[in-house]
């Protein structure tokens, strides 16, 4: 059929958000990590979030069935309760490439949460993650230009980091989101927030 642009393709995935005290706590720990200056893309607190399902780019007119698809999964779950604690590095301490604060509280409804939206995902033909969920708070990531012994020495500092309850939450929504990556960073715009139900 030929031409370019026909068909807008939309980045999108579904998320946790988090509420400001959590976003602060976030930014403390950003700012002791900050100090040895690390060669990091470090994540701005207010766009740090619970991924559930990244789909990449997507359809425009398929944003609607994804939405569907979620809000069946968001009425048939209760509200439940997470909390921010704990840090790491993605793949390990001596090549980090991923910085992260851990994600607690009730983790079955959190998992259960996420394969809900895969098998209803699955079943509307989008396809399923093949890793295993591993629930975080992506606070940033090493940059490709650091050096082995910047890499080394970020992960000892994350390592030897404290990081007690940043914050405990009732979560009472999911949102689909787009993302349009930008040279500053990518820019989240909610496409439709969805209310948790599980009424008994």
């Amino acid at each position: 059929m030929g031409g370019d642009g026909i068909r807008e393709r939309i980045r999108t995935f579904i998320a946790i958000e988090l509420p400001e005290e959590v976003q602060r706590g976030l930014a403390r720990v950003q700012g002791e990590l900050k100090r040895s200056h690390p060669p990091v893309r470090w994540v701005s607190p207010e766009k740090i979030h619970v991924t559930l399902k990244f789909l990449g780019e997507i359809p425009a007119e398929q944003v609607e069935t994804v939405c569907q698809a979620t809000d069946r999964v968001a009425a048939s779950t209760a509200p439940f309760e997470l909390e921010a604690a704990g840090a790491g590095v993605f793949p390990n301490l001596r090549r980090p490439r991923v910085v992260w604060v851990g994600v607690q509280g009730d983790l079955s409804a959190l998992h259960a949460l996420q394969a809900s939206l895969e098998r209803e995902l699955a079943q509307a033909g989008f396809p399923r993650e093949e890793r295993p969920f591993s629930p975080h708070l992506t606070l940033g990531r090493v940059q490709e230009r650091a050096a082995p012994a910047e890499a080394r020495s970020l992960g000892q500092a994350v390592a030897a980091l404290e990081v007690p309850s940043l914050g405990r939450w009732r979560v009472e929504q999911v949102v689909v989101m787009r993302s349009d990556l930008r040279p500053e960073g990518p820019m989240y715009t909610p496409l439709r927030v969805l209310r948790l139900g599980g009424g008994s």
